[in-house]
């Protein structure tokens, strides 16, 4: 039996996030530049994208460039950036056929501008799609995020629009650039590094966290379904014991 074949399909996570670490290192290991390994990089998005579409995950949270990122020699942010491009010329037409809709999150105002062009007419163009979101993190940092909707609240709070007793957390998050989007209830993060790197600190308050030493670029659709599958082993329970849980099932 594979580790696909493994799988609940009636446990899948509905919103699974990835940090994708690794591509320099991978990289430096074969003596080649960290050009190489960020373009060897998008190939891992192909496979993770295409798994998760034919498992019918809704949502797919991919890290693909922080707000530290900036901070970067500039050669290689200038890499980064025309690779983007290069990747949404090559796969908008998969993106069509596979029925995936494709959305961002992050200080986009930040992005070059042919970057932000390119973008905006991939999202217009699959956002009939029906079927897998695809959301690019992009100049996006948690602290940024989190900094941008607490002053967004308190705009609204002066100019009346909402009474400060009314907030709450619920509230709150209708401010965050993720609105309308579910919390993912599996984080994985690559290369063997465990940290959350300033990615989505509020949304997963609750996520299941996996690690794994394989360089993103080494990435297969096995190592996705090794993270679902571990992540389907686990008893989430959200602050409850787990008799609590138990007596939910029974009742």
């Amino acid at each position: 039996m594979t580790i696909k074949e493994k799988l609940i399909l009636n446990k899948l996570p509905r919103h699974i996030a990835i940090i994708m670490d690794g591509n320099g290192r991978w990289a430096l290991q074969k003596g080649n530049s960290r050009i190489f390994g960020h373009k060897n990089g998008v190939n891992a998005v192909r496979n993770v994208v295409e798994a998760c579409a034919e498992l019918q995950i809704e949502y797919l949270t991919l890290y693909a460039f922080s707000t530290e990122n900036w901070y970067r020699p500039k050669t290689e942010v200038n890499a980064l950036m025309s690779l983007l491009i290069s990747a949404l010329n090559t796969e908008i037409k998969k993106l069509i056929k596979n029925n995936i809709r494709l959305l961002t999150i992050g200080n986009l105002e930040d992005l070059p501008q042919r970057v932000y062009k390119k973008l905006s007419e991939a999202i217009e163009i699959t956002s009939k799609n029906t079927g897998l979101s695809l959301i690019l993190a992009l100049s996006y940092s948690a602290r940024w995020e989190i900094t941008n909707a607490a002053k967004k609240l308190a705009e609204d709070v002066i100019n009346k629009k909402i009474n400060i007793g009314n907030i709450s957390d619920k509230e709150f998050e209708n401010y965050l650039t993720t609105v309308n989007i579910p919390d993912p209830e599996l984080l994985i993060r690559t290369s063997g590094e465990y940290r959350i790197s300033n990615f989505l600190l509020w949304q997963i308050a609750y996520s299941e966290l996996y690690f794994t030493k394989k360089l993103w670029p080494d990435f297969c659709k096995d190592d996705l379904y090794e993270a679902i599958y571990d992540y389907q082993q686990r008893e989430r329970r959200f602050g409850k014991t787990s008799e609590q849980l138990k007596n939910q099932v029974n009742e």
